[in-house]
């Protein structure tokens, strides 16, 4: 059974009243100042994710299963760009009894501090430990899974090919990259229509023209996706032999790069 642990832990310590607050960062007109991840976009983050990325949830839960079949007993997990540790929480409870370490790393402190707060929360024993530092100069090691989930789009094109030969080097043998990531299509009919279902998609869950609009020109020059072709290209040129995509939904896609 697809366990919700993470959601239902992450959602219940999001604040000290256990309420998750609803994003309304763009629902007013204002001069829109390039998307990071601050204080404000941690408040609301569980919320804005699960209602601006279609299967997130379930992509992050899959993502726990799909780990146990290549963790390896004594090694490390690595959640790069870790956010509010969705991915490091689904895994400690999928992988959690093959003793392997977690670790997880982002560069924004804010998620960090709410991060280690969700941790102090939880009562039960974990395995979870965190960095603040940037996921370009992570020393990765030992690593029989390395996750990368909607991180690799905030980097500048020249540097994902160099976190990835990073990634490559310290996964052990049998090791695997779980990489999510809004993609571009490369036929512009078929690029349209995705982006006018992902709209759709944000509209049924609540969120205005005007939002939409004020968050699609924060992202701009900050978050600029590939295609499918880019990723395979860039994934066999850091060394990995194989690429399985495991999931799509609209235009987010999770892949499995095995070593």
């Amino acid at each position: 059974m697809i366990r919700s642990d993470y959601k239902a832990a992450q959602q219940n310590a999001v604040d000290s009243n256990k309420k998750t607050r609803q994003d309304n960062i763009y629902a007013k007109q204002q001069a829109v100042e390039p998307f990071s991840f601050n204080e404000q976009v941690v408040k609301v983050f569980p919320d804005m994710i699960g209602r601006s990325v279609p299967g997130y949830w379930l992509a992050t839960e899959l993502s726990g299963v799909i780990a146990t079949r290549f963790a390896q007993p004594g090694t490390n997990i690595y959640d790069l760009g870790c956010s509010l540790g969705a991915a490091a929480w689904t895994i400690h409870h999928y992988v959690g009894e093959k003793v392997c370490n977690i670790i997880a790393v982002d560069n924004s402190q804010p998620m960090l501090k709410k991060f280690k707060q969700n941790l102090e929360q939880y009562t039960k024993p974990h395995n979870i430990v965190l960095r603040n530092e940037d996921i370009q100069q992570s020393v990765i090691e030992n690593a029989s899974v390395v996750v990368l989930n909607y991180a690799l789009q905030f980097l500048s094109p020249p540097q994902r090919l160099n976190l990835l030969k990073n990634i490559h080097r310290g996964l052990t043998d049998k090791g695997v990259l779980l990489l999510s990531e809004k993609i571009t299509f490369e036929d512009p009919d078929t690029q349209t229509r995705l982006v006018d279902w992902h709209h759709d998609f944000k509209r049924a869950n609540g969120y205005s023209d005007l939002e939409i609009a004020q968050k699609r020109r924060a992202l701009e020059n900050v978050m600029i996706t590939d295609t499918l072709s880019q990723h395979k290209e860039r994934i066999m040129a850091a060394g990995f032999s194989k690429m399985t995509i495991w999931f799509q939904c609209y235009n987010f896609v999770s892949i499995v790069a095995e070593k």
